[in-house]
């Protein structure tokens, strides 16, 4: 994937330290693009990309982000919701702060997050969930979830996959955590961010933020 400004390519740094429980079977990950191939959602991004100037950029996702390579990047990002995958207030900050420290001076952090007003779990029912799509190599493979615990701003929910090649039947438990604007707000202003712009999402509007930060201390 390239990143940039019109007329130049970004050079993207993509970090992956440590996969999601939901990813860690090798069967789950690779029905992961089959069962979710519309990634439309990224276009945004290019778009902000082109509106920051930025020429190199850091994609961060799932996983613990304390072994951040020594970089200093114009962008770092966080796609598909995965600020919501750091439940604890430790662990969003130590993110945070290793984003700060790829950043160059000035330099911006995008990511996306669910709106909590949305109360989007509601939605998530097996019902309204299911996904349809083939193994690579393989049979056909559904998936659907369901809300097991919701404890204020946690939610853990399980996916239910399976695989219609021999009838195996895979699940995994995950939780995200639900932070209001202004919550994001005070961890990004602790860690030496500046709130430079809170927008809808284009593709979701109403029912996720696209917040946009820019390094300053």
């Amino acid at each position: 994937m390239a990143l940039g400004p019109a007329g130049a390519a970004a050079s993207v740094t993509a970090l992956r330290p440590m996969p999601d429980a939901h990813f860690a079977h090798p069967r789950l990950a690779a029905v992961y693009d089959p069962l979710d191939p519309d990634r439309s959602d990224l276009d945004h991004y290019l778009g902000v990309t082109e509106e920051l100037g930025a020429t190199e950029v850091l994609d961060v996702e799932c996983g613990t982000v304390d072994d951040l390579p020594p970089l200093q990047v114009d962008l770092v990002t966080m796609t598909g919701n995965v600020a919501q995958v750091f439940v604890t207030d430790d662990a969003w900050q130590a993110v945070l702060e290793a984003v700060r420290r790829s950043l160059r001076s000035g330099g911006h952090l995008v990511f996306e997050t669910r709106r909590p007003e949305d109360e989007a779990w509601c939605r998530w029912t097996p019902a309204q969930t299911r996904r349809c799509g083939h193994e690579p190599g393989g049979g056909p493979v559904t998936s659907s979830v369901e809300v097991t615990a919701v404890a204020g701003p946690l939610v853990t929910f399980r996916t239910t996959f399976r695989f219609g090649a021999d009838g195996a039947v895979a699940t995994s438990e995950s939780t995200l955590r639900f932070r209001s604007a202004g919550e994001l707000a005070a961890s990004l202003a602790a860690a030496g961010f500046a709130v430079r712009e809170v927008r809808d999402a284009p593709d979701r509007p109403g029912r996720e933020l696209v917040v946009i930060a820019r390094r300053v201390a």
